[in-house]
């Protein structure tokens, strides 16, 4: 009560702050006479002045309001355009480091050139993410006039450039890029050989439209980059073999879940089976050694158990084909991930695909920490504030509208069931159609979208349904949903990035009606003439209601619902808005089956018959809200996990920078070396032991493995004094010696390049390898809450433990490479660095399922982004060839793809050119 009193009188925290940045939009608006009487040559000029007072110790803060003057200046001179006081709020808030939540219609890509304009001045690099590749194109062309004029370079990714293409972009002041291409870019540069070939710049602001869409939503599943694995099928078809024959009692099932758990008595018995089989070291299947097994083990049993074949998948020409739950349709080239496709294939005794191995992933979440000031943009943020704040430290300031929204936003409409709906639906949209007005029909599910297309053909409804990934002609569609007697179904608005103008949009009808006719009078009058129509359309549309906004049914986030209903309403124009609910709907069908209200309506509802109360709106928000919460906690719980990934991505990444940054690494490689000589004598000879206690020959084996040394290892421990310490100090001598007599004579620039190079290899290799082990072990991890445990505190542990492991592991392998190389000079060049594979990048999108990152490749449906090979920029002079076969020499292929010159039959990079 009192809060709301305080609230009445002295207005919200959100009314203040905003009544705040209005006092700099005033000084802003006092310089604008001063700016209009500049020409373009003292406007452009500008831009460099501003530079040099911020070289001379000014701030952005100082500049603030003479640079948005000039942008706003600039923005009537190049697009007509002039920023009202609300988008000058708008683009304080995102200069602050805030999100700027603001209507629909209010211009948010405008806003956007305030705060890229000033940021940009320090030359540092501003990044604009937009959901698509459309959006990123269209900005930079668009608002890329307005930073142009003023002397700023405009730059944007899409997907298939080169990396110099790349380069240039990023160097650009200004870049116009989607999440996922952002993303992707920085991985892919975490596995660059060299600092030359990385195509981005350190990460320094960005702007990120449709924030909610692409922190929020988008940030549930990570960026992966996988590549293909070895091939592991004779491994799959033994724990297929060995889980048929379990009993229904060595498992316990979740048909809801579709999981499946052994019980105490099945892992006992796999335990022992397994053992025999010689898949697992020790006779625990959940030690940290065994974790990748654990997981396939897991995902054999699923397959067996809670998959049924012409229900879940048939078998189709030798061939897994997934059946869609919710369609009943096969799905070509989509296979299941994390094993469990091939787990399946083994099952039904089909040729096995090799599963695809992550090669480097991260959540949105922690790529966009990185930057050092993020903002962002869109028309819902509110009801996420809390999660925004809690993950990525930006507060929403909720600017208000340039003229007050006139839409009606009615009370929802309750059917027994869907049919019902569906019809009543059809009626509606039939009626408003008839007297003119246009409708924009929401759904949640393309297959929602197919089956109310039907009803409407059965009604003579003329339509246009949208239910792809956004691309060019779909704007020109959005574009003219609001012209009389328009009905347009959509299965998502949010990112359409195209306004729905009452009347229809005069540059898209220019285009579409247009774009064969010459520049000319007749051109220009039948330009006229269209905007003479649309004027007059839009008028009548007015007349009519304006645009009517219907809903199929609700979404789980009420943000979802507000996006579609702020489509009417733009811009103070009339509208209205409806949902239309049944107990078929999805979150009642999940979340609310068995309430009261349920089997109330179920009972007392006639077929056809509707209901209309405030407290069904309400009931239906109370649940969105629980789903919301579900959804921020399944959030936060990737955040966490991938914070653990994280803080080992940073020490993994910060090393390849340090090597690739280097004149040289002999001093990292001979502390490697002193590090796996001390470790193997520990190994061999533990402290706290006897001499008579060490076995000399399996010593003087593990030095010959390591070092290519061999010692008389049986003499030492024959010495009197013998001791750890002294062994240590003569391996490191001797092994100082054979590597300084290793490359003698040999060219020092290249043996330091070769050195490095040996590094970065044997870094990447075990990385990836490590990734799998850590996604083995979260999918496992989450049964350690049967013993009363805390998944992610054991997964933090074991984290760790892994990741000291991965050192260990990769100081010993670059020693071990490094002593067992065998130099011998000749006066050719290198061979050139390998190319690197076909990547396949991957995120999916959390609503539709659908894979979002670029061009998927027809037969696969796998998501092709190739890498251009790198070049060797070393120069032609006498050079070292490497060989690691001690049996014979030979100059390595020009491909690591190429059979090995040793006649073995494999790839050389799977056989002799595994450690060169």
């Amino acid at each position: 009560m009192f809060a709301g009193l305080a609230k009445s009188i002295f207005g919200s925290s959100n009314d203040r702050h905003v009544a705040k940045l209005q006092k700099i939009v005033d000084k802003i608006n006092a310089m604008e006479p001063d700016f209009e009487a500049l020409d373009d040559a003292a406007l452009k000029a500008k831009t460099q002045e501003y530079r040099d007072r911020l070289g001379a110790g000014e701030t952005l803060d100082d500049l603030l309001p003479e640079a948005f003057a000039t942008v706003r200046e600039a923005a009537k001179r190049t697009l007509g355009q002039r920023h009202y006081d609300v988008q000058m709020i708008g683009g304080i808030a995102l200069h602050k480091g805030e999100i700027a939540e603001m209507r629909t219609g209010e211009g948010k890509t405008l806003v956007s050139t305030l705060a890229s304009y000033l940021n940009a001045l320090e030359g540092k690099g501003v990044h604009i993410v937009t959901v698509n590749d459309y959006l990123a194109t269209r900005d930079a062309e668009w608002m890329g006039q307005v930073h142009n004029f003023l002397g700023l370079t405009v730059g944007v990714i899409v997907p298939n450039l080169t990396d110099q293409q790349r380069r240039d972009a990023y160097n650009s002041d200004i870049t116009y890029a989607t999440n996922n291409e952002l993303g992707f870019d920085y991985l892919r540069d975490n596995m660059k050989m060299s600092r030359s070939q990385m195509v981005q710049r350190p990460l320094h602001y960005a702007i990120v439209d449709e924030v909610d869409s692409i922190l929020i939503d988008e940030a549930r599943t990570p960026l992966i980059i996988s590549g293909p694995t070895d091939d592991k099928s004779d491994m799959y078809i033994a724990i297929d073999r060995l889980v048929k024959d379990l009993s229904e009692e060595d498992y316990e099932t979740d048909e809801k879940q579709k999981s499946v758990v052994l019980t105490e008595e099945g892992t006992e018995k796999m335990e022992r089976r397994l053992e025999r089989e010689g898949l697992i070291e020790g006779g625990n299947l959940y030690d940290i050694s065994n974790a990748q097994i654990v997981h396939h083990v897991n995902q054999a049993v699923k397959a067996n158990v809670m998959f049924k074949r012409d229900t879940d998948y048939i078998v189709k020409d030798d061939k897994v084909v997934i059946i869609d739950e919710f369609t009943g349709r096969m799905m070509d080239g989509r296979r299941w991930s994390d094993g469990l496709h091939q787990a399946v294939e083994a099952k039904e005794g089909v040729d096995i695909k090799p599963e695809n191995q992550t090669l480097a992933s991260i959540t949105f979440q922690n790529y966009f920490r990185m930057y050092d000031k993020i903002s962002g943009m869109t028309g819902t943020a509110l009801t996420e504030a809390p999660e925004f704040f809690d993950i990525y430290g930006m507060h929403v300031t909720s600017i208000p509208t340039n003229v007050p929204v006139q839409r009606i936003d009615e009370d929802d409409e309750f059917y027994k069931n869907i049919t019902d709906k569906f019809a009543a639906i059809a009626k509606e949209v039939k009626e408003r159609q008839k007297k003119g007005q246009p409708v924009l029909v929401g759904t949640v599910s393309i297959e929602k979208s197919e089956m109310l297309s039907e009803f409407f053909q059965k009604e003579g409804i003329e339509h246009s349904v949208l239910n792809a990934r956004f691309h060019e002609t779909e704007a020109h569609i959005v574009a003219q949903a609001g012209r009389i007697g328009a009905v347009t179904v959509s299965t998502n608005m949010a990112g359409r990035g195209t306004d729905i103008q009452l009347g229809g949009n005069v540059e898209f009808r220019i285009e579409d009606e247009l774009k064969d006719m010459e520049e000319g009078p007749a051109r220009d009058k039948a330009i006229e003439k269209i905007k003479e129509e649309v004027a007059a359309e839009r008028q009548k549309v007015k007349e009519n209601g304006g645009l009517f906004v219907l809903g199929t049914e609700r979404h789980e986030s009420r943000r979802i619902d507000n996006q579609l209903r702020g489509r009417s309403g733009r811009q103070g124009d009339p509208g209205a808005s409806r949902f239309y609910l049944s107990l078929d709907d999805d979150l009642l069908r999940i979340f609310g089956p068995q309430t009261a209200f349920a089997k109330l309506m179920r009972q007392n509802l006639e077929d056809g018959e509707a209901i209309t109360h405030p407290w069904i709106s309400k009931a239906i928000e109370t649940a969105q809200k629980k789903v919301e919460t579900r959804n921020y906690d399944i959030r936060k719980q990737v955040v966490e996990y991938d914070d653990v990934m994280n803080d080992q991505r940073k020490v993994i990444y910060a090393q390849r920078e340090e090597i690739m940054d280097a004149d040289h690494v002999t001093d990292v490689v001979e502390d490697f070396r002193h590090d796996t000589i001390h470790d193997l004598v520990n190994g061999y000879c533990p402290p706290g032991t006897f001499p008579e206690q060490w076995d000399a020959e399996a010593f003087r084996e593990g030095i010959k493995e390591v070092l290519n040394l061999d010692v008389p290892t049986a003499e030492w421990f024959d010495e009197e004094e013998v001791e750890q310490e002294l062994m240590a100090e003569r391996l490191e001598k001797l092994a100082a010696e054979a590597m300084a007599e290793k490359i003698k004579g040999v060219d020092k620039e290249s043996w330091l390049g070769h050195e490095k190079t040996v590094m970065l290899r044997t870094l990447d290799t075990h990385w990836k390898e490590h990734l799998s082990t850590l996604d083995a072990l979260r999918q496992s991890i989450g049964l350690r809450s049967y013993a009363q445990r805390k998944p992610i505190d054991e997964y933090k542990q074991e984290a760790f433990m892994l990741f000291e492991r991965l050192l260990s592991t990769i100081r010993e392998e670059v020693t071990k490479t490094l002593m067992h190389l065998k130099i011998q000079l000749e006066p050719t060049a290198p061979p050139p660095m390998p190319d690197l594979p076909d990547f396949i990048t991957s995120h999916f999108d959390p609503l539709s399922g659908d894979d979002d990152t670029a061009d998927i490749d027809a037969e696969t449906g796998a998501v092709m982004s190739r890498i251009p090979p790198r070049q060797s920029p070393r120069p032609d002079a006498p050079q070292p060839v490497m060989d690691a076969a001690p049996e014979g020499e030979f100059t390595p292929p020009s491909s690591r793809n190429a059979p090995c010159p040793c006649g073995s039959g494999r790839k050389y990079k799977h056989c002799h050119g595994a450690v060169a």
